[in-house]
């Protein structure tokens, strides 16, 4: 004989569902709202960085930007309503940002999403940026 148990619902979900608004932002720093995790290694020639993103679409939910040598991702991810027993998904707007190499242009980015992971390259250069000389000029006191 099966027995249908209905689960409790989660009283921290009830309350923040309870004041409404955007409380992701402000609960992010507790682990309670939204955030993108990561990895990162070097392959080959190639930095690669690797970002857990299920349930969005990545036409529609997530932004790339790259601001000196910085890689921001935003996104969001929407919630479907229904009538759960069970709520431990995190839906809303997240945002992470990553170092990359130095000297990394928007043209050495290549991004793809395949499985619910985000992945970023970006060419890895191990040599040190060239030098260049710098006249000094003498002036008269």
């Amino acid at each position: 004989m099966n027995t249908i148990v209905r689960r409790r619902h989660n009283p921290v979900a009830d309350v923040l569902d309870w004041f409404g608004g955007d409380v992701a932002s402000e609960l992010r720093a507790f682990g309670l709202a939204p955030y993108v995790r990561v990895e990162d290694y070097i392959e080959g020639d190639t930095y690669v960085l690797r970002a857990e993103m299920p349930g969005v679409d990545p036409d529609k939910d997530v932004e790339l930007n790259l601001r000196d040598d910085v890689l921001t991702i935003k996104g969001e991810r929407r919630q479907e309503e229904k009538d759960r027993n069970r709520h431990e998904f995190h839906y809303g707007s997240f945002e992470r940002s990553i170092q990359l190499p130095p000297g990394t242009t928007a043209e050495d980015v290549v991004a793809k999403y395949a499985d619910g992971v985000l992945e970023v390259r970006v060419p890895y250069r191990t040599e040190p940026p060239e030098a260049h000389r710098i006249p000094v000029q003498r002036t008269e006191s």
